[in-house]
């Protein structure tokens, strides 16, 4: 146990403030396509996840606001840091407009000689690889991810804004571990050409708390056993699909197997809407907000990441919180194999949409269909939980 009071640590602060542009807008991403993120209408996401972050560990610790806490100028830090009521010490550095993977490789030096003994970061699996970039060795300091990003497959997020906090408050109490996780790298281009890049890029040593961090995503078997679960389960959902009615259909495998069965050609990452024999490929929020004419008659269908767990909030944020309110939570319908939802061992599902109120109306127990007929009650946790 660290006899340490809040007020003699250190904690570095920087937000990536172009993280997760790409996600509700169907980029896949943000890396290299800011403008055309703009020009499809999205909008900031990593500035009201880092505010959550703040509110949540001030009410956890409230002498969290006395330790020293160390930023970037605005857009990168100092503007949240003083809306929370820190006084934060401010990096002398000069930003990009907009900010670039080097203003935050030099951030990381200049916070390492300021010694500060914690980086927590908000951003996305590149900030992640960014900041393992501008670190001497993995072990130079603690580091945390707040997760802002699109797809996060990175192991040193927490499952959400609020997650990093309790992470955090945990941390000042002394009552944490220490881990080495893993850093992906994801080719967004082929990404956003429908092909699965992604890599393990190195480790970042962070602090740990389980329960509240996401772990790496865990490719999916691809064995016939696993091939003939994924079709009897899609075999379930077809048997039960309603005529007329709207389909919204998750990225993954097991959705694409689904997707197969009905004889349409579906993207592996990107999110589709199906009706009657029809399918409109890798659609983004405000299209499926114009095409589904009625949400009442509207169902989304999904599958976990593996490993992870989460149902919502990673990858596929064009079912965002105005789409899932609209729809009967009843006509969700979460599929996953036998093999995916043993990955999950004791993490369970998580959501984490960046609206805690639609996070806590997605929590508790809800069925997964795991084979033919056959379904698995398996407990939703929100960022808070």
């Amino acid at each position: 146990m660290d006899n340490r009071s809040p007020s003699d640590y250190r904690i570095g602060f920087l937000l990536n403030p172009i993280a997760g542009l790409g996600g509700r807008v169907g980029l896949k991403g943000t890396d290299g396509v800011i403008e055309e993120a703009l020009r499809r209408g999205a909008v900031p996401i990593a500035p009201e996840r880092a505010r959550q972050f703040f509110e949540t560990l001030f009410r956890l610790v409230p002498a969290a606001s006395n330790a020293r806490w160390i930023t970037c100028p605005a857009p990168m830090g100092a503007g949240i840091t003083q809306a929370a009521g820190i006084t934060a010490e401010v990096l002398p550095m000069t930003l990009d407009a907009p900010t670039t993977a080097m203003n935050t490789r030099e951030a990381v030096k200049l916070l390492l000689e300021s010694k500060v003994d914690l980086i927590v970061f908000c951003g996305g699996d590149g900030t992640a690889r960014d900041i393992l970039d501008a670190l001497p060795d993995p072990n130079a300091v603690l580091v945390l991810g707040i997760p802002a990003g699109v797809k996060m497959y990175s192991g040193i997020f927490a499952f959400s804004a609020a997650a990093a906090a309790g992470v955090v408050a945990d941390w000042l109490l002394g009552a944490t571990q220490v881990q080495d996780f893993e850093v992906m790298d994801a080719d967004e281009k082929a990404i956003r050409e429908d092909r699965f890049a992604v890599k393990l890029y190195g480790y970042i040593r962070g602090p740990l708390v389980p329960a509240r961090m996401q772990g790496g995503k865990m490719v999916s078997p691809s064995s016939i056993d696993e091939q003939e679960n994924q079709e009897a389960v899609a075999r379930t959902v077809i048997e039960k699909m309603v005529p007329g009615d709207w389909y919204i259909l998750g990225p993954g495998t097991t959705v694409r197997v689904l997707a197969d069965q009905l004889g349409m050609a579906k993207t592996l990452l990107g999110v589709d809407l199906y009706r009657e024999g029809i399918i409109h490929r890798d659609v983004n929020e405000q299209q499926l907000l114009e095409k589904v004419t009625d949400f009442l008659h509207a169902w989304i269908v999904v599958s976990p990441i593996g490993h992870q767990g989460m149902l919502f909030g990673r990858g596929n944020q064009q079912i965002s919180p105005d789409i899932i309110r609209r729809i009967p939570p009843e006509q969700i319908i979460v599929i996953a194999t036998h093999s995916k939802v043993n990955s999950l061992a004791e993490r369970g599902l998580h959501v984490d949409t960046g609206d805690p109120e639609v996070d806590r109306m997605l929590s508790g127990y809800i069925r997964v269909l795991v084979d033919y007929r056959t379904w698995r009650m398996l407990k939703v946790k929100n960022g808070t939980q």
